[in-house]
């Protein structure tokens, strides 16, 4: 049976023990915040790519320069989510 076959039917799931229905739940969310993770890492490397690798690479590495703009463009990239971050919990505090 490939995955595309597996289907969950709403009686199938009015089975389930409360546990078993907090922990499905629990995967799910999980699973939902890894491919938002997935998705954003391959946004920033497209962004990051685009904005540092200048040069065709045909030695198998990057130039200093560039190694140096991917470094940057990740760092940045992080203090501005860390920001975010902690300006929503700042607001969820607040109210």
């Amino acid at each position: 049976m490939s995955s595309s076959d597996f289907s969950i039917e709403q009686s199938d799931l009015e089975k389930l023990s409360d546990k078993d229905k907090t922990e499905l739940r629990q995967f799910f969310a999980n699973e939902e915040q890894r491919s938002r993770i997935q998705s954003q890492t391959h946004e920033l490397t497209g962004i990051c790519w685009k904005k540092c690798i200048t040069s065709t690479i045909k030695s198998g590495a990057l130039d200093k320069s560039e190694k140096t703009c991917l470094a940057n463009c990740v760092d940045r990239f992080m203090d501005a989510n860390l920001a975010t971050m902690r300006h929503l919990a700042s607001m969820r505090q607040q109210h």
